[in-house]
């Protein structure tokens, strides 16, 4: 109903509380439907608004229950009653403010789809306890999976929406810009060469509901924005401490044996989550605390070792170990004495004792003797298995939440937390037989281990309200994240015996500070136009990323004297095993920073935006934004924004959106460089290779002809409607989408330094022996189609049913069709086969390098483009039962082993690359004994679904069994937990 002014000098009052069957609801919402203004309840549910004299329409909403509307009429110096009674459940009608500043606009009302998860309620039921896995089997658009074997990004989930990459999605923590992670994603998984932000370092038990704007909105937002935004809102609640411990386990039969033990279960979790929240005066204000601890245990999926583990030499050494011989200044005539001492082998053991020089002699003690000298020492492969699966994770995060009114029309408000988590990763077994053990130190060799120490702070600062008629706020957020690598286990194979087993690897740090000062006001019936809202504002970002050198011992090459390694070493000096085979420098599998690594470098930027809504009537909703931002090393940029809404009824609307966007490369992609041991599959086989990431900006890269970084750019449209059936209760949403990114940042593939001697000493430095680099290698589509269908239903007095699907279908594909004449004119890359590249590599046929068949698959197929979830949650009086069933669709294995068409279809039937789709059933069965305590057990992966096996090819002599470069979903199989949770009001 519109409003109608009486025109009085004095006010009336509108006042009540909003209640649910069991008592007063905290911090809901109560807005005067079509202005901005409105009100939040207070500690007992109450509120009160100061309104002119006149008829309004009030609308009452919480998250998780439906919303109400009242009609009310305001007389002067006189209170009017309207108390609100919600019922729980998915609302039909969900407040957002993620991809709108009007104060009143419901997701199905907004012209592009937003996603309402009530993570407070789902985290009762679910089984996940992560941010990023609980969104993971909600969300429709969203994917996060853990990794293995991947170095730093074991420790830190990539995530994404609509199959982009994490650094194509931004993350808000109540409205606020959250900084990004530290990390790197450089290895063999799903978002190589982004950087992402880190979900999981916000405490469950702290957020109230997440809103997922499935659209892009650069042109709102900033940078980054290309996906999607994701905005975390925390809670508000006062006077009541929530309690809630889960612990649980994988109970799966595919648990492997390691370090020579077999478990019967593993992946142990324990999560404990504490809330509370005290007021602060009288007018609303709180603050709400929260602390959570999280521990969870690594797992295993490796059955047993099939490869090569001992050659003649280690059988050898061992009988000269067991006899107390010193083997580090072994000489030819030693081991040949020593070699008729074996207990097997022997024609081979006599060859090598009559060898006649010192090439004959290493070529038969490089003889695989695997299974003779396994039954020497009593063991068996599976003793030399490594650990696939999940690294190991503990740590503690501190946030809190608050607000302060300030007079009469304003607040102070804060928010932020500080976390640390300290995780464990296996890395590949290093072998007795591989040149980069020291068997001295490690006879059987050994499994190194990565020790991570991230530390993740932020806070937000601001001050709100109302100036005149204006919705005012000025603030600032501040956020770090720290990424230190701890070698354990491990060796600096140059140094032989001296060497130590533990190093610090160096690590690295990203800041960001941004301040904001934005202004809105919703202006009621101007002319023919019900109303419009006005926002508008400026944004200043400043960032730092850091990278910090590990010890010298870390990343040292050293020669037989110990002394490092120089251009000028003599080669005879350089430190090679028995066999002559060279050492690889540094601790093992993962090198300290080198010093020429180190970095220390700042950006900042400045944007200013103007975004309108115009409520042209009851039915017709069109928005319009524009945002100009400015980055001192890639220039300045407009960005647009156009969105409609059209209610065709009451119930039914259709929308559409159009929007250009903006990503500029990011601090840690223009600046990062380290070398890591990256094992690549050649002919089945790993293989490993000293792989260097160079800057783009080095002289690597010219030499190679990598061309220079330049900024994303996008393209996105959307088209979608929207419906609801209230005497059914149901709402479904549909929308199709498509977002063509031009300039796509990639990582290269590896080169090598071929026959160029500078190459070859820029290699040798950087202890490398491939080189890759971040490029804007390529242009990309993707299109898809989400679907969301809620139910609800109320059966008898007490019980409820609520029912979810949501579906996703995506596409992301390589445009192969651009040409030289889609580059502007002061471009002087080249477009060949649809790849930007430069004139000096396609000279030196490198194109198919510089962005080969893994990389694109990475960025197509190595997520599922499909995925459906079905979720039912009934509740019967004091009991509640959860069901969840998810498909995840078919992904391809990320590998240049299969070989493809131009169109990614598979020619060669040989090998089979593609992981067949999935379900995924989730239980649980919750109890209230009492209203503030309730026990819930259930289970993640009832019917302990694994991946399909891969093809024998990918197996890496059975190492990887299911697919590590491109998982649908965890590689754990069962897990079964109970959680308690109790308040205390």
């Amino acid at each position: 109903m519109g409003l109608v002014s009486f025109g009085f000098a004095q006010k009336g009052t509108v006042s009540g509380t909003l209640t649910d069957a069991d008592g007063p609801l905290i911090g809901a919402s109560v807005v005067v439907v079509g202005t901005s203004t409105g009100a939040v309840t207070d500690i007992d549910g109450s509120y009160s608004i100061k309104l002119d004299p006149g008829t309004y329409d009030l609308e009452a909403s919480y998250t998780g229950y439906g919303s109400q509307r009242l009609t009310v009429t305001v007389k002067a110096g006189e209170t009017t009653a309207a108390s609100f009674l919600l019922s729980a459940g998915i609302s039909l009608d969900d407040i957002v403010v993620t991809g709108t500043r009007a104060s009143n606009r419901t997701n199905t009302d907004a012209p592009v789809p937003v996603d309402v998860i009530n993570v407070s309620k789902l985290s009762a039921v679910a089984p996940q306890t992560s941010i990023n896995q609980l969104l993971q089997n909600t969300a429709p658009s969203f994917s996060s999976n853990t990794q293995t074997i991947s170095d730093g990004t074991d420790h830190i989930d990539p995530a994404s929406l609509r199959g982009l990459g994490p650094d194509q999605v931004l993350v808000l923590l109540n409205g606020k810009r959250r900084h990004t992670t530290s990390l790197v994603n450089v290895n063999g998984t799903f978002g190589r060469g982004n950087v992402g932000t880190d979900l999981n370092a916000i405490p469950a038990a702290a957020i109230q509901a997440i809103e997922v704007l499935r659209d892009g909105a650069a042109a709102q937002y900033g940078s980054d924005a290309i996906a999607g935004v994701i905005n975390v809102r925390m809670k508000e609640d006062v006077n009541k401490l929530s309690f809630n411990l889960t612990s649980g386990a994988n109970f799966t039969s595919e648990i492997g044996p390691f370090g020579g033990e077999k478990k019967n279960q593993d992946g142990e979790v324990v999560n404990l989550g504490i809330n509370y929240g005290l007021p602060m005066g009288n007018n609303g204000g709180f603050i709400n605390f929260t602390g959570e601890f999280n521990y969870r245990g690594s797992t295993n999926r490796m059955q047993e070792f099939q490869g090569g583990i001992f050659n003649a030499l280690n059988a050898v050494e061992n009988v000269a170990l067991q006899n107390k011989v010193d083997i580090s200044s072994w000489g030819m005539q030693d081991v040949q004495a020593m070699a008729l001492n074996v207990s097997h082998s022997g024609d081979l053991m006599q060859q090598i004792a009559n060898a006649p020089d010192l090439e004959t002699l290493q070529d038969l003690l490089g003889t695989d003797v695997t299974d003779a000298e396994l039954a020497a020492r009593g063991q068996v492969r599976s003793d030399y298995n490594m650990r696939v699966g999940q690294s190991a994770l503990r740590g503690g995060k501190f946030f809190a939440n608050m607000k302060l009114p300030v007079g009469e029309n304003m607040e102070f408000y804060s928010f932020g937390g500080i976390g640390y988590r300290r995780g464990e990763s296996g890395c590949f077994y290093r072998l007795p037989s591989q040149s980069r053990t020291t068997t001295s130190v490690y006879p059987n060799g050994t499994v190194p281990r990565i020790n991570s120490n991230i530390v993740d702070r932020s806070i937000a600062t601001g001050i709100r309200g109302m100036v005149g008629n204006w919705n005012v706020d000025l603030s600032n957020t501040w956020g770090s994240n720290s990424f230190n690598f701890f070698m354990t286990n491990t060796h600096n194979a140059t140094l032989g015996p001296s060497t130590p087993t533990t190093f610090d690897s160096g690590g690295h740090s990203f800041t960001q500070n941004t301040a904001n000062f934005d202004m809105s006001q919703y202006f009621d019936n101007i002319g023919s136009i019900k109303g419009i809202n006005i926002a508008f504002g400026a944004e200043y970002r400043f960032e730092n990323f850091r990278e910090i050198p590990g010890t010298e011992l870390s990343w040292g090459n050293y020669d037989i004297n110990g002394n490092l390694v120089n251009s000028v070493t003599p080669s005879e000096l350089l430190s090679r095993d028995f066999l002559g085979r060279n050492r690889p420098s540094g601790a093992q599998c993962f090198a300290g920073f080198l010093p020429t690594n180190d970095v220390d470098a700042n950006r900042s930027s400045a944007a200013g935006y103007i975004d309108t809504e115009f409520d042209l009537s009851d039915a017709f909703l069109v928005t319009a934004a524009v945002r100009f931002e400015n980055y001192p090393d890639f220039g300045s940029t407009f960005n647009y924004k156009l969105a409609s809404r059209y209610k065709v009824t009451d119930n039914v609307s259709l929308r559409g959106a159009f929007s250009t966007g903006f990503r500029a490369p990011s601090l840690h992609q223009i600046n990062f460089s380290r070398t890591s041991t990256i094992f690549e599959l050649v002919n089945g086989v790993s293989v490993a290779q000293e792989r260097g990431t160079f800057a783009n900006t080095s002289r690597a890269a010219k030499l190679l002809g990598i061309p220079e970084l330049k900024e994303e750019t996008s393209v996105n449209y959307s088209l979608g409607f929207t419906a609801k059936m209230p005497e059914l209760g149901v709402r479904l949403t549909v929308d199709a989408y498509q977002v063509n990114i031009d300039d796509r940042v990639v990582l290269t593939g590896g080169f090598s330094a071929g026959d160029d001697e500078e190459l070859q000493s820029i290699f040798q430095q950087a202890g490398a022996t491939q080189a890759t680099f971040f490029a804007n290698a390529i242009d990309t589509k993707s299109k898809g189609l989400d679907i969301v269908i809620s139910h609800r239903t109320i059966l008898g007095q007490k019980n409820t049913l609520t029912n979810d699907f949501a579906a996703t279908f995506s596409q992301t594909e390589w445009d192969q069709g651009i040409s030289q004449g889609d580059l502007d004119s002061d471009d002087d890359r080249i477009v060949v086969n649809g790849v930007k590249a430069s004139k000096l590599l396609a000279e030196k046929g490198l194109v198919g390098t510089y962005f080969d068949q893994q990389s694109r698959i990475y960025l197509e197929q190595a997520v599922p483009r499909t995925k459906l979830t079905l979720s039912h949650t009934l509740t019967l009086d004091k009991t509640t039962i959860y069901l969840r069933n998810t498909l995840f669709g078919e992904t391809t294995e990320a590998t240049n082993e299969a070989i493809f068409d131009k169109d990614l279809n598979l020619t060669d039937k040989s090998i089979d690359p593609y992981n067949s789709a999935k379900v995924i059933t989730d239980l649980s069965v919750g109890y209230n004994f009492t209203p503030s305590f309730s026990l819930t057990i259930g289970a993640n992966n009832l019917l302990d679904i694994y991946p399909d096996e891969s093809d024998h090819t990918f197996w890496s002599s059975g190492r990887f069994r299911y697919s590590r470069r491109s998982p649908q979903f965890s590689m754990n199989g069962r897990f079964l937990f109970a959680r308690i949770a109790f308040t205390i009001e």
